[in-house]
């Protein structure tokens, strides 16, 4: 299986289910609705927050992947959009669930020694970095949101 197969299989799997940790932010995600993505709980960042953010990096990737110009910083990858209602907070995750798949076609389509060339500018490494360093931080922030979600379930009880 080429490398770039198994690195879309694993981001594939950290979104949809199948991972090695066996969270994912599908299961996890499901039954949440837009009051429980938008509650706050202490100084923690909302559940909807955390999958704007996480969805940020990955359509900056993506873009690059598509060589598509590249206008991003890190001080937007919070800027979520309000979200007032069920209907905002499903074109979020219809978002992140597009931009998710899209990005794991484009890695299983990306030239194998391609990995090895510089992302962008050499100070963000090579795109085999790139591609890992989505997934970390995805896996990253996924552990937040499942911590969230259970502060807030209990916090309800």
């Amino acid at each position: 299986m080429p490398i770039t197969t198994q690195i879309a299989k694993q981001f594939r799997d950290l979104y949809f289910g199948g991972n090695w940790t066996g969270v994912d932010f599908r299961s996890t995600l499901t039954g949440v609705d837009w009051k429980q993505a938008t509650a706050r709980f202490d100084s923690l960042n909302s559940i909807a927050a955390l999958v704007f953010h996480t969805n940020y990096y990955v359509t900056v990737v993506l873009k690059v992947l598509k060589t598509e110009p590249v206008k991003a910083h890190d001080k937007y990858s919070f800027d979520l959009p309000p979200i007032e209602s069920e209907q905002d907070w499903s074109k979020l995750l219809a978002k992140h669930w597009a931009d998710a798949e899209d990005f794991a076609l484009l890695v299983e389509e990306f030239p194998e020694q391609k990995l090895w060339e510089t992302f962008m500018h050499e100070k963000y490494g090579n795109y085999y970095r790139n591609l890992h360093g989505v997934i970390e931080h995805s896996h990253y922030h996924l552990g937040q949101i499942v911590i969230i979600k259970k502060c807030l379930q209990f916090k309800d009880q």
